[in-house]
């Protein structure tokens, strides 16, 4: 039947087509075969499994003959005897033959490139430590506008309150120390609390209902001998302690509603508006050159210990926040000083990554200066040309520390400085650190 003709198409193929055309005529010969057979073959009526089954063959074959490649196309005889080079060019009269029987092309111009070189991550620190100077404008004259402000201010206080002890106000702040970057936009102004240490007496926070070591209560003591009343402090008591709460409240009346910052912006060539819906004794001083930011902080300086008027937010409010900022900025600047070493270089680095990055705005400053003084116990060499390296350990210990959600404080390993973070802003800022380990360079 038609088998036995398929067949010795087939056998017969190999000797017209060749090899390869008898495969690709095989393959389509034998889908073929095999419609012509289900179609003469009986099948079961009453099974639709079975015409399904049949369908669903014959999509296949009909796909394996779509796709059944094209025979190759038989090479002609004339092409075979096509030159495989273009014809030379016919001899100009008058002109030489070239000996070596081939014209000469025309020689392009050559222009000789120099090889790409690509900056170290030493070199890339280094140029882009260059950037983050603020501007000589800013530099001089943001300070200048603050002492101003402060002498007003210290004037102000003294006609106001004569019998509270304030002491001198003074500046502080990263653009003082020489570690601010790229802007002067913000300084703070600290205003000394004097207290008498016959009359008051530190509490850690780890003795109280907050159990944080990083806060400190202030007592009224010998209340016996020296009843209320004799400390001039006295009228800002809640329960017998100090209150940071009452303080703050008091002051920021002042700077709202007693003050006249008019006349003071006017005399100084600015404009002076205290921040009125802020919990911060803030400033926003507008000059024709600079925009600032002030803050105004009340201090006590007791037992050794730096206290700011900074409660946390709740209804604790006499809880005073223990500031290592004076310690941070001498001992690193001391380290630097006996070694000639670059922490400094490397903390500007870093402030200037956390100010251009937003989801690590709150790593600048405390925190990564308190990584680079643990560093700096392990990592002997600080040396510029080791930056680089020291860079790249900041990093790593940091991305160590976001994991723990533990960052411990240099001078006190009791108090963790990443406590106040939420765990959304340590998956962000660990994500982004994270990825800049293996690629330092995506945060320049």
């Amino acid at each position: 039947g038609l088998g036995s003709v398929f067949d010795v198409l087939l056998a017969n193929a190999r000797l017209v087509l060749g090899v390869s055309g008898a495969a690709v005529l095989a393959i389509a010969t034998l889908a073929v075969k095999r419609l012509i057979d289900r179609a003469t073959s009986p099948r079961d009526e009453g099974d639709p499994k079975a015409e399904q089954k049949s369908l669903e063959e014959s999509w296949q074959d009909l796909a394996l003959i779509k796709t059944t490649l094209k025979p190759p196309k038989k090479q002609r005889r004339e092409d075979l005897s096509e030159p495989l080079l273009s014809p030379a060019r016919s001899l100009v009269p008058g002109e030489a033959p070239n000996p070596s029987g081939c014209t000469a092309p025309l020689a392009a111009p050559q222009v000789k490139s120099s090889p790409l070189r690509c900056l170290t991550l030493q070199e890339k620190l280094l140029s882009h430590s260059s950037q983050l100077a603020v501007p000589e404008i800013q530099a001089s004259l943001v300070p200048q506008l603050a002492r101003s402000i402060c002498t007003q201010l210290q004037n102000f206080l003294r006609s106001k309150f004569p019998e509270l002890p304030f002491g001198r106000l003074f500046l502080s702040g990263a653009l003082l120390d020489g570690l601010e970057v790229l802007a002067a936009d913000h300084i703070h102004l600290m205003l000394p609390v004097v207290l008498d240490s016959g009359l008051w007496n530190l509490i850690s926070g780890e003795d109280t209902v907050v159990r944080n070591p990083q806060y400190w209560m202030i007592k009224r003591i010998n209340l016996g001998y020296f009843p209320r009343g004799c400390s001039p402090w006295d009228r800002f008591i809640v329960g017998r302690y100090l209150s940071s709460s009452v303080l703050n409240e008091t002051l920021h009346k002042l700077l709202v509603a007693s003050i006249n910052w008019p006349a003071i912006g006017g005399l100084l060539g600015c404009a002076i508006h205290p921040m009125v819906a802020s919990r911060e004794l803030k400033l926003e001083v507008k000059h024709d050159q600079v925009e600032l930011s002030i803050t105004l902080f009340p201090v006590v300086e007791m037992e050794d210990k730096v206290l700011l008027a900074v409660p946390p937010e709740g209804l604790v409010e006499n809880l005073w926040l223990e500031s290592f900022y004076r310690a941070e900025v001498s001992r690193v600047k001391e380290l630097d000083a006996s070694d000639s070493g670059a922490r400094q270089l490397c903390l500007r680095i870093l402030n200037g990554v956390c100010r251009s990055q937003p989801s690590l705005h709150k790593l600048g400053g405390s925190p990564l200066t308190h990584v680079v003084l643990h560093l700096s116990d392990a990592a002997t060499d600080w040396a510029e040309e080791s930056l680089a390296d020291r860079f790249q350990q900041v990093l790593e210990e940091l991305v160590a520390s976001l994991e723990k959600g533990v960052l411990l404080s240099y001078f006190n390993p009791k108090i963790n400085l990443f406590s106040g973070l939420l765990e959304e802003e340590i998956d962000e800022m660990g994500f982004v650190l994270y990825r800049a380990i293996s690629e330092p360079e995506v945060l320049l």
